[in-house]
């Protein structure tokens, strides 16, 4: 089985969803089910059926955390040599040396990814033209926009 990296933060949001999930939504989506069986006709019992579909969502969501968790390579970047290279769980600091627009990206696992909030996964064009360079560096990114040179301005094991 392929190990899926996965910050601390990651983790933590993961483990936290599938607590909630287990012991808030799973026993009321069961409470919702018998209230509605007690309606009488389940085969026209809308609520029944509402019930159960929403059941199914949270089944599936819990067996998708729980393989998630099992496959997960937490890493702590805080604990590793602060070396300057780019390497999953940094963020890094950017300048386009086209428009000498500043940027700063942490580069996170797929299911932490947030470009609003600037978390990219490991897996984006920008992350993989990222990762193993140095401060410095000048990398290009092919974007769908065409190619952006990005300096490496700095990078923090935070």
């Amino acid at each position: 089985m392929n190990k899926v990296p996965m910050t601390v933060a990651g983790e933590a949001h993961l483990r936290k969803e599938l607590e909630e999930l287990k012991s808030e939504a799973r026993p009321r989506v069961i409470a919702a089910i018998a209230e509605a069986r007690e309606h009488g006709d389940l085969k026209e019992n809308a609520e029944y059926h509402a019930a159960r579909e929403q059941q199914g969502f949270i089944e599936g969501r819990i067996q998708e955390i729980e393989s998630k968790l099992s496959s997960a390579q937490v890493i702590d970047v805080t604990k590793l040599p602060k070396t300057g290279k780019v390497i999953f769980g940094v963020t890094v600091d950017l300048i386009n040396l086209d428009t000498d627009e500043e940027v700063r990206y942490r580069i996170v696992g797929e299911d932490e990814a947030n470009i609003k909030e600037g978390r990219i996964s490991v897996t984006s064009p920008i992350a993989r033209a990222l990762i193993g360079k140095e401060e410095g560096d000048v990398v290009v990114v092919k974007t769908p926009g065409g190619e952006v040179e990005y300096e490496i301005a700095g990078v923090e094991h935070l």
